[in-house]
């Protein structure tokens, strides 16, 4: 019987970690994360494990909630010591659960502490971390350097004035750069409510009165010209509600455009979503290819399934989940119009039903046509609900089987939460055990390719493919 989480912990053999020895120092890009930029602009300091743990991440809500636990002690007004308690009595049931790794991966790695956090271990756990975040070694930014972070995109809106962005880069002692990411949903879902208030808020960012399609792609560039000089050079499309595409047509656009001005959102029409959306990513395609970004689409979440919880506490929550398969025949559809009207750019897809791997897969091979060197089309690392053991473990081996395992990307934190990036470490760790066990299965030689392997997909694959 092996220690838990030993120093080769998930590594089952000598050649998987001989690998893992190749890539574990290697620095961390985190191309998609949720942080706010705020808090590292402000070098924020935390006050308990409770603020800096449950502050906003709803995996580890889900996890309380689901032991019958009341939401008192989730998001109510209970103290942070009673929702650290309230997690600590959790954490022995959640056995097969990354949960459990990462939360004690994160006690090591930033506290030091091996304890097994339980009603047993819960005071002595919360006594030792308060003392150790109100050391400096715990600010914002003395995490993230303690993390080997060297790039970090966050998620921002189009309207947002990233004020905070360049407060982070006037500071030249800190070497981690924090790039914005565009993420324009809210100017795209007119089935959505507020929408005319939204537009008026893009209206104000963009010194833009915006009263028609042209006005609205003439103020989305402008910010764009502003993201662009921010450092930005990705773009993030959630495509939650999937909806089929049709050919664009920007007379009609227009008209529907403004009918969603007009009613200030709410549009039920499949037809006019369809034709609407269409228009966007053609617009949209078009300008990141001009700038030489890449476009992100996470796509397939069922947002917002329990009405009522969303009603109370609002989204993002935990009460998303896994929605049906997508049709990768609309998927296509919608590439290919892209690519013909010379607005596909490189482009990075993540579905979160893990019955889509394959199909997604396979279709990044259609569209492999840009000459450079570099993949027009990739498939992400397995996202939101599919980060799991063994979740990653069949994203990777089916991307392997189905396309150029040698070009994957590799991890991401998506998270809310600073000490989330020994996920990588986790990624890493998973990624060599598979390595290692197609090379002593004699599936793959050993040396250098697959130490070349294993440290660009750590690493120099997501530098390389985002210019950073």
């Amino acid at each position: 019987m092996r220690k838990f989480m030993d120093e080769d912990f998930l590594l089952s053999g000598d050649t998987a970690k001989e690998l893992f020895g190749k890539v574990k120092d290697l620095p961390i890009i985190d191309y998609h994360c949720h942080v706010p930029p705020r808090e590292i602009a402000s070098d924020k300091r935390y006050s308990n494990i409770a603020e800096l743990w449950l502050g906003g991440d709803h995996y580890k809500w889900r996890a309380v909630r689901s032991t019958g636990i009341p939401e008192k002690y989730v998001t109510g007004d209970a103290s942070d010591y009673e929702k650290f308690r309230a997690y600590a009595s959790v954490m022995p049931k959640l056995i097969g659960n990354p949960l459990y790794h990462w939360t004690h991966l994160e006690l090591r790695r930033y506290f030091g502490c091996e304890l097994i956090l339980s009603p047993e271990t819960c005071d002595e756990i919360w006594e030792l971390t308060t003392k150790l975040l109100a050391t400096d070694d715990f600010t914002v930014k003395n995490i993230i350097r303690r993390s080997n972070v060297e790039v970090i995109c966050t998620t921002d809106d189009p309207a947002d004035n990233l004020e905070f962005h360049r407060e982070i880069a006037r500071d030249k002692s800190f070497k981690t750069r924090v790039y914005p990411a565009w993420r324009p949903d809210r100017g795209m879902n007119i089935e959505a409510g507020g929408y005319r208030s939204y537009i008026e808020k893009l209206s104000f960012a963009s010194d833009v009165r915006i009263t028609s399609i042209d006005k609205l792609f003439e103020a989305y560039r402008k910010r764009l010209d502003f993201f662009e000089a921010a450092g930005c050079r990705v773009a993030d499309h959630g495509l939650d509600v999937y909806h089929r595409y049709v050919k664009p047509d920007l007379y009609h656009a227009d008209e529907i455009f403004k009918e969603a001005l007009a009613s200030n959102g709410g549009i039920s029409d499949p037809d006019k979503i369809a034709l609407f959306k269409s228009e966007m990513f053609r617009f949209f395609g078009r300008e990141y290819v001009s700038r030489g970004w890449v476009m992100q689409v996470h796509f397939g979440v069922n947002r917002n399934a329990n009405s009522k919880m969303y009603s109370s506490i609002g989204p993002d929550t935990g009460f998303d989940t896994i929605g049906g398969t997508v049709s990768v025949t609309e998927l296509s559809r919608l590439f290919d119009m892209m690519e013909l009207s010379g607005g596909l750019p490189r482009t990075i897809l993540y579905p979160i039903n893990p019955s889509d791997n394959e199909a997604v897969a396979a279709l990044t091979g259609c569209f492999q046509t840009s000459g450079d060197g570099k993949p027009r089309m990739l498939q992400g690392s397995a996202w939101w609900f599919s980060d799991t053991l063994d979740g990653m473990r069949r994203q990777m081996k089916s991307l392997a089987s189905l396309s150029v395992f040698g070009d994957f990307l590799g991890m991401l934190t998506d998270s809310r939460s600073f000490t989330s990036y020994p996920r990588h470490e986790y990624f890493r760790r998973i990624l060599c055990d598979i390595m290692g066990e197609w090379i002593d299965e004699g599936l793959y030689p050993s040396g250098r390719d697959a130490e070349k392997i294993a440290r660009k997909i750590c690493y120099q694959n997501a530098k390389d493919y985002f210019k950073f």
